[in-house]
């Protein structure tokens, strides 16, 4: 699992509040909510605070659907990526409703997870409705009965979250920890030719890991003394014919090895013309807030017909929210810029797990400010008061100030600029929150107006 803002994942069958569980959760600061286009639908998330640390709530989205295989399917959906992603997972369960057998559904495939689960009993309304919720504890988890609409339980259960949540990880004090590598794009891009190329290049040494799925393979490699992992290569290293590469990453799959990874290659065919799948695949990356380079496969069948500049441009126009992400022209059949691929992608490695002190991001902060101050909203002035980085991998930073919802989209998107510009994480995604500051709080206030 990737670091980041520890998440607090709610799952749970349709219908049994976790959409107001979230809200109520959030204290229904919508403005600050981040809609994150998912998998199955949109989920929410939001930077909540607990204690001295922040974890982020993630909303799997309510699923009302009748058809019970396609309700299973999206059930196990909402799993997986919590499985994925999540520090903790909240089973929400509805009292008045009774245990269901979707929801021993639910409980059956949290099991074996090796995080943390709680199961939150909401709709309990009443003293006397206490009694009936004792009845999850067949699903052999602790219960926290909780009303949303009568205000019961809310502190009981954000302390229960924050005891549950990961030491601050020592694995941030690691230098080289090893990278995971997902290798995504469409068919007959070249992704198997690729890792076959790297499984037999010269100096590598490479091994085999189980995978996810059974027909995956998790490939360790180690070059010039440096360990990465290509995750989820179906069958790379079995006798199979190449004619399985068609079958090599539907988007499910695809999007499950992006959640899994460090770094993505998106591969690309140079021979063609960018596809809504591409664009499906990197607005994932995005959603997803993965370091990504794009990776120009086949580059040797252009020679004398494109160049790299033009196909740099096209790239750009066609991938306009992902400015930062770098751009290689390679041939995985020949093994041209492969080894140059790969040292770039453990550059963005370690951007994506670099910490910037307090003080310096104050006074890149208090630079952008004085560039260029933020709109009125209504007449009304916004204040930021001061920032800070809260996570790495990927690098995410939370500003406060006085009314996060007066400060506009495109002002925001000049501050991320700013800040990227200067910062030693250019080329990786990065988490911007606003927050509203607390009464009472005057740390590290920047002073501009």
């Amino acid at each position: 699992m990737a670091m980041g803002v520890p998440q607090v994942v709610l799952v749970g069958r349709p219908n049994v509040g976790k959409s107001s569980l979230f809200n109520w959760l959030a204290g229904r600061r919508l403005a600050i909510v981040d809609p994150t286009p998912g998998v199955t639908r949109d989920r929410l998330s939001y930077l909540l605070p607990l204690g001295d640390r922040f974890v982020e709530l993630v909303d799997t989205g309510g699923m009302g659907i009748a058809d019970s295989d396609v309700l299973a399917e999206e059930i196990e959906r909402q799993i997986e990526y919590a499985l994925d992603t999540a520090s903790v997972i909240l089973h929400v369960v509805d009292t008045q409703a009774g245990l269901l057998p979707l929801d021993q559904q639910v409980a059956k495939r949290l099991r074996y997870v090796e995080v943390p689960v709680l199961c939150v009993a909401n709709k309990t309304d009443t003293d006397a409705l206490e009694a009936q919720a004792q009845e999850f504890y067949k699903l052999g988890r602790k219960v926290i009965p909780t009303s949303v609409t009568q205000n019961r339980g809310k502190q009981q259960l954000l302390e229960e979250i924050r005891q549950r949540l990961p030491a601050v990880s020592e694995a941030e004090m690691v230098p080289e920890a090893e990278m995971k590598l997902a290798i995504v794009g469409r068919r007959n891009v070249g992704k198997s030719t690729f890792i076959n190329t790297l499984v037999h290049a010269e100096r590598m040494i490479t091994s085999e890991i189980p995978g996810t799925t059974r027909d995956s393979v998790d490939v360790r490699f180690e070059l010039e003394g440096k360990a990465f992992i290509a995750i989820d290569t179906p069958g790379v290293l079995r006798r199979r014919s190449i004619a399985s590469d068609l079958d090599f990453y539907s988007l499910h799959r695809a999007q499950r090895s992006i959640r899994r990874a460090d770094v993505v290659l998106l591969f690309l065919d140079p021979t063609q013309h960018v596809t809504k799948l591409d664009k499906q695949l990197a607005d994932y990356i995005a959603q997803q807030y993965k370091p990504c380079i794009f990776v120009v496969n086949k580059w040797d069948l252009m020679v004398g017909k494109a160049s790299t500049e033009k196909w740099a441009l096209y790239l750009r126009d066609s991938f306009p929210t992902m400015t930062y992400a770098p751009i290689a022209f390679i041939s995985g059949k020949t093994g041209k810029n492969v080894k140059a691929l790969l040292n770039h992608a453990q550059i963005l490695f370690r951007q994506a797990r670099q910490r910037i002190p307090t003080g310096q991001l104050n006074q890149l902060l208090r630079a952008a400010l004085t560039h260029h101050s933020p709109p009125t909203h209504q007449g009304r002035k916004p204040r930021l008061y001061y920032a800070t980085q809260v996570a790495i991998q990927p690098p995410t930073l939370v500003i406060f100030c006085n009314h996060p919802q007066w400060i506009s989209p495109p002002y925001q998107r000049y501050l991320l600029g700013f800040l990227r510009d200067h910062l030693p994480y250019s080329e990786v995604p990065i988490k911007l929150y606003l927050r509203r500051r607390s009464h009472g709080d005057t740390r590290d206030d920047i002073g501009i107006e």
